[in-house]
């Protein structure tokens, strides 16, 4: 972390303090006194986008640092599976069968944070998408190791708040889905895919297809739920149409239990 002590000039958060203190008057009360940092109407205009991109790119990453977090352990999954304890709630029988993942989910959390923390929480740190289902089972399953996981939160109206298991230093929010989705991918070490909807198959064919483009390195791309996978996606009838190669097959690999995807990322050769 940079020490502001050794710099000379006059910081912004003190001019913020400062300007705080004006008189009002006709002029400070007027939008073009504000500072421009802090004129969050200024910040919100279309113009300001790119501004707003970088910042929301640069914001976790520069805690991520901060943290020492060099690797991580990507969980994608529903938010509306149940734990088994609450599945008679689910909304459909096939919801209330495929609470076992949250349970699978959460074990495997538990199994990777206790290996990140040999390496003292720098390496193989759990990140998922901050909110309930799948997500919440990987957030817990690392608090239920000791350790520390992100969460990656963004802004919807509904099914997004973060869940109670996320490290409190380690819950990010955000606006665009671009963003969030880079920082899901630019520390992976692994990538863990449970059942889910629209969401988690937007990242999960995002993530493959950066993987097949050579944009992203090979990492351990494991599928919880060969049977659920298999029955919405007829992979091989893609292979077979010619529209992705019959290697790509093998850019992931399918799994139902923690211990398999922790011998699968163990046992990865590239």
């Amino acid at each position: 972390m940079k020490d502001d002590r050794q710099n000379p000039m006059r910081d912004a958060g003190t001019d913020r303090e400062v300007a705080d203190r004006t008189p009002e008057t006709p002029q400070t009360m007027a939008p073009a006194y504000r500072l421009a940092f802090a004129d969050e109407e200024f910040l919100c205009r279309d113009e300001l986008r790119p501004v707003r991109l970088q910042l929301e790119l640069q914001k976790p990453e520069l805690i991520l640092e901060e943290r020492g977090i060099e690797s991580t352990i990507v969980l994608f999954g529903g938010a509306r599976i149940p734990e088994p304890s609450q599945k008679s709630k689910a909304r459909t029988k096939t919801l209330a069968g495929l609470s076992k993942y949250y349970d699978e989910a959460r074990e495997f959390a538990r199994l990777m944070t206790l290996k990140s923390m040999q390496s003292y929480g720098r390496e193989d740190v759990i990140v998922t998408g901050g909110g309930p289902g799948v997500m919440e089972a990987g957030n817990r399953g690392a608090m239920d190791a000791g350790g520390a996981s992100i969460g990656l939160n963004i802004v919807l109206p509904f099914e997004q708040a973060p869940n109670e298991y996320v490290t409190p230093g380690l819950c990010f929010n955000f606006h665009y889905f671009a963003i969030r989705k880079m920082h899901f991918l630019m520390r992976a070490k692994a990538i863990c895919v449970f059942p889910g909807g629209f969401g988690t198959l937007d990242e999960l064919f995002e993530a493959l297809t950066l993987i097949q483009t050579q944009r992203m390195r090979p990492v351990p791309f494991l599928l919880f739920g060969e049977e659920f996978w298999r029955s919405i996606i007829n992979w091989e009838a893609l292979a077979d149409a010619g529209t992705i190669g019959a290697d790509d097959l093998k850019l992931f690999q399918f799994v139902e239990t923690a211990q398999e995807a922790i011998d699968a990322i163990d046992n990865f050769d590239g």
